[in-house]
């Protein structure tokens, strides 16, 4: 066993196998099992040039993990950077429409009592990763079908 935690390549392969790991991910957890930092970099390589590790398939799991979670575009920035994955513009993405069947989804299609009562749906809102002009967008839609255009 000692033997395999010293190979970067076998362990890195077993973690795959488990999850995608971004690359920082990987090289971080093999470093920390012992291995020498010269085979974790090479072991990485063949892992991206074999197919088993690549950052780009590892930023789509987690937008749609981060998606289904109910999290916005700025908490999965925020992922994707930790990651060590710089983001890019995300494409095909309705985070208007997510931040509303979030919204929806924990308040329903009731408006805001009061100011205390509004600033606690700004503040979940804002704890999920949505920006502020999206949240003033889905609280000023509150109850109505479609969401207010602009």
């Amino acid at each position: 066993m000692s033997a395999e935690r010293r190979d970067p390549y076998a362990l890195a392969l077993r973690l795959l196998a488990r999850r995608e790991y971004a690359r920082l991910e990987l090289r971080d957890k093999l470093l920390r099992a012992g291995c020498d930092a010269e085979d974790v970099t090479r072991a990485l390589d063949a892992l991206a040039a074999a197919g088993h590790q690549d950052d780009a398939r590892y930023a789509e799991m987690l937008t749609r993990t981060r998606m289904r979670q109910g999290h916005g575009p700025l908490r999965l920035r925020q992922d994707l950077r930790r990651a060590g994955i710089e983001p890019v513009a995300e494409a095909e993405t309705h985070w208007l429409e997510q931040a509303q069947a979030v919204y929806r989804k924990r308040f329903g299609r009731t408006a805001p009592a009061d100011a205390k009562e509004y600033a606690r749906r700004v503040r979940f809102l804002t704890g999920r990763g949505f920006a502020g002009e999206m949240i003033r967008r889905v609280l000023a839609a509150d109850g109505d079908e479609d969401l207010p255009a602009g």
